[in-house]
């Protein structure tokens, strides 16, 4: 057997299933408690956009100030874009506070 010859189709099957491999990447997208309604559905319709590409995303809620102090309203954001978004998406992790901000991550309905 041909060392060299079985080296290069070893390494032309390596390329091969790296061609099909596909890549999820995670997108993120920045809120504010007070983000107004337009806004927040520009927002919703982005994340859908990154969801029908196949790839997560990040919605982050950031607090400033002492918006910090009513995390309530954040927490109600966040619920209401998982809501929109239930007919695509499947919530991977629930939101969660991190220092000032709140996030909450989305993958695509398979």
């Amino acid at each position: 057997m041909d060392y060299g010859k079985f080296k290069y189709q070893q390494s032309k099957k390596l390329q091969e299933a790296k061609k099909k491999q596909v890549q999820v990447q995670l997108k993120e997208v920045k809120l504010r408690p007070k983000t107004d309604e337009h806004d927040l559905q520009f927002k919703i319709k982005h994340v859908r956009r990154f969801l029908d590409e196949g790839n997560k995303a990040k919605i982050t809620l950031v607090f400033r100030g002492r918006e910090i102090t009513h995390t309530e309203y954040g927490q109600q954001a966040l619920d209401r874009v998982a809501q929109e978004l239930e007919d695509v998406a499947v919530i991977e992790a629930r939101p969660k506070m991190e220092g000032r901000s709140m996030f909450m991550i989305v993958a695509p309905k398979k």
